[in-house]
């Protein structure tokens, strides 16, 4: 038998929790570095930066998302798309650009021509830059399982498309980052939607919150002197709870254990106090439910969409970053509901108001006196795949490439960066697969890359933490090399 060490067994443990829903949910809500982590310094502890993942889970319809301006590109498009077609007097101009946004996206179309938004297009996960021909040749290296949503959706949030590891660009930065924050029990990387890739490193866990707050270990009523005093159920199972957590325990698996369950408990309360000094009642987070359209009542949170909650809860926890001794984050928000074979027309604009309700809102507060953090807060969008230009009839199926979103400050907005893609049908389009999947142009390791170098990564980490980049030139990338320009590097 190998002898365990607690050290080893502490780290494959907790590196284990990161790919474990189950065990996460409990106690996957701290920075798991403890005492194992190297304790890496990346970045100044000045400045406050902040990274914010949006998940459009299910595969974003992004060629209904963006649409072309243009009389005879939108006759292209619409000759493509059919029933799904939006209509060119309903597009939402861009400023200097040929092509537009959905009806439902006015927040952000004022962001980006207000220069605090761009649009990144046609990404998705490459192994080397493909055009047709290359795809249609046997050996040409692809990332695996395309079209797959659990496959495309892990490539999509980790740093190359040729290894399904579980481990996620965002994680790895935190496990470089994590010694620039001074609270060395709570995670860097925050979670509003439970489990996801992107955050887990090899040493960084996610710290899981629910949009309504801090999720606590509280099956178990410990109050009152002898756990309740009468004999019965609660008691019974009190004292086994208590055993667990506070017992000085011989064996190091049970020792692990009972740690992880306190310290989870500590974190947990500790980031309720802080939250709790900037409550939603606060007027500063009224933009929420403005720009839902819901009335304002601010106690009851629950009215509004769930991308705005989890946004609203992220801008709580913003706000207590001073509290919580805290210079670097990434936080993870989703919202489901794109995957839309069928009833498109119907169900992808309401998606779209939500998430422009949500952005809109969110920068809102961000740019507030309270915060005046609108230049420190970047956040971005992701999404597995995007939809096929064709339509089944009633929706779009699962695609390759699609276009991104990225908004802040700190962006060089208004602007589009690579190169949209041919609209043509299938049969006369060169960007297209075969069956209406557009091959992308530029590679998310890029897109991330940029994003992580205005977070502070430096070239020498990105290339460790990015190592395709390298294959990302020659004339199949519309931008060459690891910056795409969207944003300045820190």
């Amino acid at each position: 038998m190998t002898k365990t060490t607690r050290r080893r067994f502490l780290r494959q443990f907790l590196g284990a929790t990161a790919g474990s829903a189950a065990f996460g949910s409990a106690f996957g809500k701290l920075q798991l570095a403890m005492g194992s982590a190297p304790k890496f310094l990346r970045g100044s502890t000045q400045d406050y930066r902040a990274l914010v993942c949006i998940d459009l889970a299910g595969g974003n319809d992004s060629f209904n998302t963006v649409v072309p301006m243009n009389a005879g590109v939108h006759a292209t498009y619409a000759a493509t798309r059919g029933n799904l077609t939006v209509p060119r007097s309903s597009i939402l101009s861009l400023a200097g650009q040929d092509y537009g946004l959905h009806p439902q996206l006015p927040g952000l179309q004022s962001m980006f021509n207000g220069g605090q938004a761009a649009i990144v297009a046609n990404v998705g996960p490459l192994v080397r830059p493909v055009n047709k021909a290359l795809y249609e040749q046997p050996g040409t290296p692809l990332p695996p399982q395309l079209y797959s949503h659990s496959d495309q959706s892990v490539l999509w949030q980790t740093p190359r498309a040729d290894i399904t590891t579980r481990r996620g660009w965002g994680g790895r930065l935190a496990d470089l980052f994590a010694a620039s924050n001074d609270n060395n029990v709570l995670s860097m990387n925050v979670s509003l939607d439970g489990e996801n890739v992107f955050q887990a490193g090899d040493f960084v866990s996610p710290y899981f919150m629910s949009p309504f707050g801090v999720e606590e270990i509280d099956p178990v009523d410990t109050g009152g002197a002898n756990c309740g005093g009468e004999r019965g159920w609660n008691r019974r199972r009190c004292e086994s709870f208590l055993a667990i957590r506070d017992l000085a325990h011989e064996h190091p698996f049970e020792r692990a254990y009972a740690g992880l369950v306190r310290n989870t408990m500590a974190t947990s309360a500790q980031v309720k106090e802080a939250i709790e000094l900037f409550p939603a009642t606060d007027a500063v987070f009224r933009p929420f439910w403005d720009r839902a359209g819901v009335p304002w009542d601010p106690e009851d949170d629950g009215a509004l969409p769930w991308l705005s909650r989890q946004l609203l809860m992220i801008a709580r926890v913003i706000r207590a970053r001073t509290d919580l001794s805290m210079s670097r984050q990434l936080f993870f928000a989703r919202i489901g509901g794109f995957d839309t074979h069928a009833a498109q027309a119907q169900d992808h604009p309401g998606l779209l108001a939500d998430l422009d309700a949500a952005i809109s809102a969110f920068y809102d507060v961000l740019g507030a006196p309270q915060y005046q953090l609108g230049d420190s807060v970047t956040t971005f969008t992701v999404s597995e795949f995007g939809r096929t230009l064709t339509n089944n009839g009633d929706g779009t199926d699962h695609g390759w490439g699609g276009h991104h979103f990225v908004f802040g400050g700190a962006v060089n907005g208004g602007e589009i960066y690579g190169r949209m893609p041919s609209l043509e049908a299938p049969q006369f389009n060169p960007d297209d697969a075969g069956w209406g999947q557009i091959i992308p142009s530029l590679s998310v390791d890029q897109y991330a890359a940029t994003l992580a170098s205005w977070f502070g990564l430096s070239p020498s980490d990105r290339d460790a933490i990015f190592p395709n980049l390298g294959f990302m030139d020659g004339p199949l990338v519309s931008i060459e090399g690891p910056d795409l320009g969207f944003i300045n590097p820190a």
